[in-house]
């Protein structure tokens, strides 16, 4: 009789089971109780594993994926500084632009602490960088370095001009002396450069001289640039001068190096040019 009871009550549980009828809660207490008489509804919760329902594969989520903006690259300030002021350090004299005023004179020359054949004056923002360069040519490459000429005044550019003209005529002059008021000496930031033994000095040839290989390589570290090149003669007006070099400073030089521009006139986008206008 105990047996026959408790198999009706199995029988009631599987069916509840089977027909999908089971209450958490106190829904499963009172199902359990009919199983299970002396049990209350909190162990009657905690005997009762309920199988969870299958999971469902979570739907894709969209994710937006941002492509970070490329980082513009810096370009170089052509207006930094003028290229028309006299005072300036990027300022672009030629035969085709003149020095306003044509008898400017730089207000700060001093005497650069390096072998100076001529005692000429530089700027003084051309001295310490110079002589910076002609220590490195020494220590990099054991080369002794000489300043033959720095600045030169309106006046003494009418002399040199002249003399040029009567030795050579003035077509010939005009090719390799710039007239007065067109000088870059006369700014007071370019240098002729010679070897200390003296060869090849103010000719074609120190080019081709280690001292003259060393600067054309290493000279825009420095802040100068060869402004004269062989190849640039129709774009500067003047014959290929290995020893001239023009301070631009470091920033400038090291853009055109970096471009592989040559010139201030391509750079600038300015006339230069063989002739003289008028």
């Amino acid at each position: 009789m105990v047996v026959a009871s408790h198999r009706a009550r199995v029988g009631a549980l599987v069916a509840a089971l089977t027909a999908g009828v089971l209450v958490l809660g106190s829904g499963a207490w009172a199902l359990g109780a009919a199983v299970f008489p002396h049990e209350d509804a909190a162990s009657a919760r905690s005997r009762i594993a309920v199988r969870p329902s299958p999971t469902a594969s979570p739907s894709p989520v969209a994710v937006a994926v941002q492509t970070p903006s490329p980082t513009p690259t810096p370009t170089f300030d052509k207006a930094a500084n003028s290229i028309d002021d006299p005072r300036s350090v990027w300022v672009v004299v030629n035969k085709s632009r003149a020095l306003n005023p044509v008898d400017y004179v730089p207000p700060d020359l001093v005497q650069p602490p390096v072998p100076n054949i001529n005692g000429q004056p530089v700027r003084q923002i051309v001295s310490g960088p110079l002589a910076t360069m002609f220590a490195a040519a020494k220590s990099e490459a054991g080369l002794s370095l000489t300043l033959q000429s720095g600045y030169r005044s309106y006046q003494t550019q009418v002399s040199v001009y002249d003399q040029d003209v009567a030795a050579n005529g003035q077509a010939y002059a005009d090719t390799d002396t710039a007239r007065p008021g067109h000088s870059e000496h006369q700014t007071g930031l370019s240098v002729d450069i010679s070897a200390a033994s003296g060869e090849c000095t103010l000719n074609a040839c120190f080019g081709q001289t280690a001292e003259g290989r060393w600067l054309a390589a290493n000279a825009w570290r420095f802040g100068f640039l060869l402004r004269y090149p062989s190849d640039k003669v129709p774009v500067t007006g003047f014959t290929y001068e290995p020893w001239h070099f023009r301070y631009i400073g470091l920033p400038l030089a090291t853009e055109l190096h970096d471009a592989g521009v040559t010139t201030l006139e391509e750079y600038f986008g300015v006339p230069g040019g063989e002739t003289y206008p008028g």
